[in-house]
This record gives structure tokens, C-alpha cells and sequence, in this order.
């Protein structure tokens, strides 16, 4: 019973309703999907993993000042709600020979839905490319591709790029440098 006061008092604090609800402001201005209603110590356990996904629970729990039980079903329910979706391993290109970078602009022919799908599958089955985002307005697609060398990247882009279904136009731009790789997109803000 305790538990469920505290739980109530919780969300009147924050102004949402039970796990689940939206926040009001989803709720008046049409949004929907998954939003999940955090408050500080989720915000502050998400920014930990992210600085570093490698930590125990015990020092997960401490960090975020909170003892190992309720610190683990917070973690177990971002995870669930797909809040935090995996953890992995930030690997250095060039020492696993993929020390050359391009960033390639697709503007596609055909936008119907069915070359469209034929294309994502196309380039998701690509190991060089790793990284497509779907765009708004032209060009259509962003795709970040790793590989050796540029001999490695010409014949890539000439045999699978060029050939992908409903593509239009590619235009490459090569990599100088990295500057941020992989920023931790979530920073823990106390709330004012």
C-alpha cells in the first residue's frame, strides 16, 4: 500500500499518469507512439550507460544513488519498453581495416512503397553500409559506408550501390575525419 501512495504522489509530482499514459502535452497535441514517461533517475541511468555500457548493477545502482533491486527493474523496464534498445561494443574502424569513410546521398526514381522496401532490404544487407537513414525531402537517403581503401570502395559502389532498386542518383562525399563518434545522445539534466 505504501508502495502504491508513493507511486501516486510520483506521478502527481510529475505531472503523468501510470506507466503506460502519456504525458499530458502527447496527450493535447496528438502525439502518440512510445513514449515512455522518465523522470530523473532514468534519465540519470541512461546517461551512465551511455558513458559506459560495461558497468555492473552494483555500480550502476550506486552512480545513480539507488540500491541494486529498484535500480534493476528501472533498467529491465527501459529495456522492455525498448527505451534502451541493446548494448555494443564501439569498435575503432582502422584497426579492423575499415579505416576509409564515405557518406553516399540517394535520391531514388520510384518512391512506391514496394521499391521502397526493395531498396531498405537491398542496402540493409550490405555489411559496408553501416548506417541508413530514411530522409525527408531530397535526397531521399543517407548512407555512411566503412570499408578498406578507395579501390575497396569504388568497386562496392560500382557492383552493389549502383545497383540497388529504384535508385536514381549517388552522390558520395568522402570522410576527412571523425569528430564525434557515437556522442551519448541523452545527458542527465536535473529539472529546474
Amino acid at each position: 500500500m505504501k508502495a502504491a501512495t508513493e507511486l501516486v504522489a510520483m506521478q502527481g509530482r510529475l505531472g503523468r499518469g501510470p506507466r503506460g499514459n502519456f504525458p499530458k502535452f502527447a496527450e493535447s497535441s496528438g502525439l502518440t507512439g512510445n513514449l515512455f514517461p522518465m523522470d530523473d533517475v532514468d534519465r540519470r541511468i541512461i546517461a551512465e550507460l551511455q558513458a559506459d555500457g560495461r558497468l555492473t548493477l552494483t555500480e550502476l545502482a550506486a552512480r545513480v544513488r539507488l540500491s541494486v533491486s529498484p535500480c534493476h527493474r528501472r533498467l529491465r523496464e527501459l529495456e522492455r519498453s525498448g527505451t534502451i534498445r541493446g548494448y555494443r561494443a564501439l569498435v575503432d574502424p582502422a584497426a579492423v581495416g575499415q579505416s576509409f569513410a564515405a557518406v553516399v546521398f540517394v535520391t531514388m526514381r520510384q518512391g512506391d512503397r514496394e521499391t521502397v522496401a526493395r531498396f531498405e532490404k537491398a542496402v540493409a544487407d550490405i555489411p559496408s553500409v553501416v548506417q541508413a537513414q530514411r530522409l525527408f525531402g531530397e535526397p531521399d537517403y543517407l548512407l555512411r559506408v566503412a570499408c578498406e581503401d578507395l579501390a575497396a570502395y569504388q568497386r562496392l559502389y560500382d557492383e552493389r550501390l549502383g545497383a540497388l532498386p529504384g535508385v536514381q542518383r549517388l552522390t558520395s562525399t568522402l570522410v576527412m575525419k571523425e569528430v564525434v563518434l557515437e556522442h551519448a545522445s541523452l545527458e542527465h539534466r536535473p529539472r529546474r
